[in-house]
């Protein structure tokens, strides 16, 4: 009777529509809850054409979040259709439980939200030690594969008309790269490999809209964006246009203003201090 209320309670955390508790075995370490799909049809990932045609079950293996800082491992009897779109490529449809559960994925949506939201917080090797200790089962390049996918899966972002090129290092002196910034929306574009200007060529053939180029005083991306964007306009960050105006208002100085001054000392201003010595013994 107690089993049966467990099962109730944990229903209302998983899509009800689609999935079913069938068993729940609690161990020492971890919670192990059999489940079985109630879906009736599946829409293909090719052709968008969905299918009602079952092609064989096959039990997946899942990774769901700690309950009481004990792993969670689901084990789906999930249902694998078969496409009815004769000209499609796709043979056969692994079923996906969108916002839940994706197509091959060893973790839920949840799951693999909460690493990733860490991992930003913290770092890749960080977040798998808080995690193992949480009770989800992960590691260092786990993560950087999730957050890689994550990135890929994002849509692509605007390019306006005015941007901000700049390079940074990845490490210093050894590994740069160059930041390409949205300078109405300040957010980052791209990254690209190298500093030498070939990967900004490339990518500015690819955005011939750009009608506002800000950058610093390297001449790669100086000549780069001119033979690129000829009639696109080049313009200085303020950083570097104050640098520029102290560099020249020290040239003009060195040239005006000779590197040593003497000071000339008269007998008057001797004597005097003499008299003071010694009034003050």
């Amino acid at each position: 009777m107690a089993k049966s209320n467990n099962t109730l309670c944990l229903d209302k955390f998983y899509p009800e529509k689609d999935l079913m508790i069938t068993d729940i075995d609690q161990q020492s370490d971890k919670i192990i809850i059999q489940m079985k799909s109630t879906s009736s049809s599946c829409k293909c990932p090719k052709c968008n054409r969905i299918t009602q045609k079952y092609h064989g079950t096959y039990t997946r293996k899942v990774q769901d979040l700690p309950i009481l800082g004990k792993n969670v491992q689901l084990k789906i009897c999930s249902h694998e259709y078969a496409c009815l779109n004769d000209e499609c490529e796709v043979i056969s449809i692994a079923e996906t439980f969108d916002g839940f559960l994706n197509n091959y994925s060893r973790m839920t949506e949840r799951c693999v939200d909460f690493i990733c939201t860490l991992a930003l917080e913290t770092s890749c090797e960080g977040c798998a030690r808080v995690c193992r200790t949480l009770g989800i089962k992960t590691s260092g390049d786990t993560v950087i594969r999730l957050l890689l996918k994550r990135y890929e899966s994002l849509p692509q972002p605007e390019v306006s008309d005015v941007i901000g090129v700049d390079d940074f290092a990845y490490k210093k002196r050894h590994t740069y790269g160059t930041i390409i910034v949205n300078e109405k929306t300040h957010e980052p574009i791209t990254l690209l490999n190298g500093r030498n200007g070939d990967t900004l060529r490339e990518w500015l053939k690819n955005n011939k809209n750009v009608k506002v180029v800000t950058r610093d005083r390297a001449s790669a991306y100086a000549k780069v964006i001119s033979e690129e964007l000829p009639d696109a306009m080049q313009v200085a960050d303020r950083f570097h246009l104050h640098q520029n105006l102290l560099e020249t208002i020290k040239k003009a100085l060195n040239q005006e203003i000779p590197a040593t001054i003497s000071i000339p000392h008269n007998d008057t201003s001797i004597d005097a201090e003499e008299h003071c010595k010694k009034n003050c013994i």
